[in-house]
């Protein structure tokens, strides 16, 4: 028997940080990054929560990839204060470090349910209804994935005019960690017909409004649905989980420091490829494996379609590969210009065994081995 459900309370559109008034919490921590309260658009979160008389205060401690000292930091902060409900503010490391806070914070002193109200000021990571959270291991240069259905936010209020300074470079990367959450939870041995309703609208949504946010910020209707897009594919994968394009960026992360979402950008034409695996075809082959039809479906989607589901597929890499050159996302890890050969190479064995590792791995539709993950390292560096 399956089952889908969603926790997450979700408001959305024009004017929807107004809920911050109605919230039916007297006290709250915010835990936002330093880049929210220096730009002044934390006041779009306080001055609702005053106008509402709802007590505040602000942890803004929070850096890129949730870094387990900071989460730390956090936890003596909420213990101090002991809040009725914490307010994330950023992206998916201020909500993901904000998952942790509070639920590492609940196990030393579980004073009664806090709440979790999620605020997205990325379009990209769908942490906002996921029951998902990474936290990054700084020393050993590992990021864990936590899994709880007490990670999942109650509420989560998506108003693109959090996203619409968001510059041009995260703009792409994000809206293609987007389009990989949709899709990975498509083709994950998961997969149902609710995760599949949303993945297949995200990426609809990714297919006519990601290039226009990308090339004009201010274009505030693309902004918006993008926002939602990034909601749905979150709530796909929350239900069907992802694929090892996640479980190999986590590596380039956790090592490189390659932003998430472009890191799984310049792996997915690769993953792609694996997973349909239509270049092994042989003519006594009658059949292909059963991600290339829905991989096919997805060119569909895109308005990508070919006469048969081989030349879908690699009309499907083609325009993932367009949307990198178009965003200026690198192709190629030597394209990055940071990382030496020696360092990326002498890291890969390392890498490919974190990767088989990853609990994202368990639901790619072609099961790997270390040698197929070495092999997509290796062709990543360059063409």
């Amino acid at each position: 028997m399956d089952s889908f459900g969603i926790k997450t309370q979700i408001y959305f559109g024009e004017g929807a940080l107004s809920r911050l008034k109605e919230i039916p919490y007297r006290k709250v921590l915010v835990i936002t990054d330093p880049f929210v309260v220096e730009s002044k658009m934390i006041d779009l979160i306080t001055e609702p929560l005053r106008e509402g008389g709802i007590q505040y205060e602000i942890f803004h401690d929070v850096v890129p990839d949730a870094p387990v000292d900071k989460i730390s930091n956090g936890v003596k902060k909420f213990l101090e204060y002991q809040p009725e409900a914490i307010v994330a503010v950023g992206g998916g490391s201020a909500i993901d470090s904000s998952k942790a806070i509070r639920e590492f914070s609940l196990k030393i002193n579980n004073y009664g349910p806090v709440g979790l109200i999620a605020i997205p000021t990325t379009s990209g990571t769908g942490s906002e209804v996921t029951s998902f959270a990474v936290v990054n291991d700084t020393e050993a240069k590992v990021k864990y994935p936590l899994v709880s259905e007490g990670l999942t936010a109650d509420e989560a209020i998506l108003d693109a005019e959090l996203v619409k300074s968001v510059p041009p470079s995260i703009t792409a990367d994000t809206g293609m960690d987007v389009f990989t959450h949709a899709l990975e939870s498509y083709v994950s041995t998961d997969h149902n017909e609710f995760s599949s309703a949303l993945s297949e609208k995200a990426i609809e949504i990714c297919g006519v409004f990601l290039l226009r946010a990308y090339l004009d910020g201010n274009d505030m209707h693309a902004r918006q649905k993008m926002h939602v897009a990034s909601c749905l594919a979150g709530l796909a994968f929350n239900s069907a989980s992802l694929g090892i394009t996640h479980s190999m960026a986590h590596q380039l992360g956790a090592l490189f420091h390659i932003p998430h979402g472009r890191a799984n950008a310049m792996l997915l034409p690769h993953i792609v490829e694996f997973n349909a695996n239509i270049n092994k075809h042989s003519r006594s082959q009658k059949e292909y494996l059963p991600a290339v039809k829905r991989y096919a479906n997805i060119a569909h989607i895109l308005g990508l379609s070919n006469y048969n589901e081989v030349m879908s597929v690699r009309s499907l890499v083609n325009w993932i590969q367009f949307m990198q050159k178009e965003m200026n996302i690198p192709l190629t890890i030597q394209e990055i210009g940071t990382i030496t050969p020696d360092a990326y190479f002498a890291a890969v064995d390392k890498m490919a065994d974190a990767a088989l590792a990853d609990a994202c791995t368990a639901t790619n539709p072609r099961v790997p081995s270390k040698e197929d993950i070495i092999k997509i390292y290796t062709k990543l560096w360059s063409f």
